[in-house]
């Protein structure tokens, strides 16, 4: 059978757990996370920055996946990385980080800020020089925006193509649709660098006990998995609305792992509040909010059929796959099976824009996949 190559508009690289720690100062290392593991291994509590907060280990998780026999070699290995990449049919992709997404829960800027830089220099070490096909996003404090366009022109001049953005910021600064974050739009559109924003990356709520539960009791799993793919909506949302990307056309979004459907969707109603409220809209946008939306805004899914039919059925073109590995909720060990599945009867040029041109015209200095190969 053919091999469908694809890019991939998500996937995530565990760095080492002390790479904060070992590499900031001891006063502010001290703030960085830290874990104590409970005694049946299955829980720990995180300490950061005066804070405290309950999550299930990782590596319990991990564990279960490896129990099933698809053990990702490359989540903390570019070099083996690559050989998994070439045997699922993956050619370039978007790089997340781990520990950045505590980055959120710091309080004191200088330590995040530091920490910030620390991660940026290791990934171009350790990831972005290991391979042009890995695209690793940047990572910048969303407690000062002023700090964040610094970090942000520093990645730039580093080679970084994207910034990743958590779907809220931090919870002492003010929210995107603000204009307090202009002068942030504007870096990054002078720099061009793609917003990377991750679903479900909202700032940990204190009030819950439990990093990543939102919900209790019968479906609760289905919930809080369901519940992360609504930040990444709310993000785009913002973007539109407060006329950040109509004020900079030149601005790419984008939103991984939270499907490809809700677009239209949210085109729509956007497009709805926009002329039937118009006495009340501020700021006006020079386009329809739709139009922002279907243009500015990527976004990537990896299982969904729906996603396919947003570009057929509803003609929204910026469709992207991504394999979100090693994650439990990729595409590692089936990647060409759910391919197949996707795309079986698709035409060619949908299939194409979809696994290879949508990543292609997000990242044009990119190389292309490979033509489809035997297997």
């Amino acid at each position: 059978m053919a091999k469908i190559w694809a890019n991939s508009g998500d996937s995530h690289f565990l760095e080492p757990d002390d790479l904060w720690r070992s590499n900031l100062p001891r006063r502010l290392a001290e703030l960085v996370p830290r874990a104590e593991k409970d005694p049946d291994g299955r829980w720990e509590t995180v300490h950061v920055d005066g804070q405290s907060f309950r999550r299930r280990l990782p590596s319990q998780i991990q564990s279960e996946f490896r129990e099933a026999g698809n053990r990702p070699p490359g989540a903390r290995d570019a070099g083996l990385r690559l050989k998994d990449l070439d045997a699922e049919g993956i050619w370039n992709e978007v790089v997340f980080p781990s520990l950045g997404l505590w980055a959120a829960t710091f309080r004191t800027p200088e330590v995040l800020h530091a920490a910030m830089q620390v991660s940026n220099d290791w990934a171009v070490d350790n990831i972005m020089e290991k391979s042009p096909r890995l695209v690793p996003t940047a990572q910048v404090s969303t407690l000062s925006i002023e700090d964040a366009v610094s970090e942000l022109q520093r990645a730039a001049g580093m080679g970084f193509r994207c910034v990743f953005m958590p779907t809220k910021p931090h919870p002492r600064q003010d929210d995107y649709h603000q204009a307090s974050w202009e002068p942030f739009w504007a870096a990054a559109e002078e720099a061009n660098m793609v917003l990377a924003f991750h679903i479900g990356t909202d700032p940990i709520d204190q009030t819950n006990e439990r990093v990543g539960i939102t919900y209790r009791g019968p479906g609760g799993a289905v919930l809080n998995y369901t519940e992360t793919t609504f930040s990444g909506q709310r993000a785009a949302m913002k973007l539109v609305a407060s006329g950040a990307l109509d004020r900079h056309p030149d601005l790419k979004v984008l939103i991984s792992e939270g499907g490809a459907s809700w677009v239209p969707f949210l085109g729509d109603r956007m497009l709805e509040g926009y002329r039937q409220h118009a006495m009340a809209v501020r700021p006006k946008l020079s386009r329809s909010p739709k139009e922002i939306l279907y243009t500015q805004v990527w976004a990537s899914f990896q299982h969904d059929a729906s996603a396919v039919s947003a570009l057929t059925a509803e003609g929204y073109q910026n469709v992207m796959f991504g394999s979100d590995y090693p994650h439990l909720e990729g595409t590692f060990g089936h990647t060409q099976d759910t391919l197949r599945d996707l795309f079986d009867g698709v035409p060619d040029q949908v299939r194409d824009r979809i696994t290879v041109g949508a990543f292609q015209e997000l990242f044009p200095d990119t190389a292309p996949p490979p033509a489809s190969t035997t297997t």
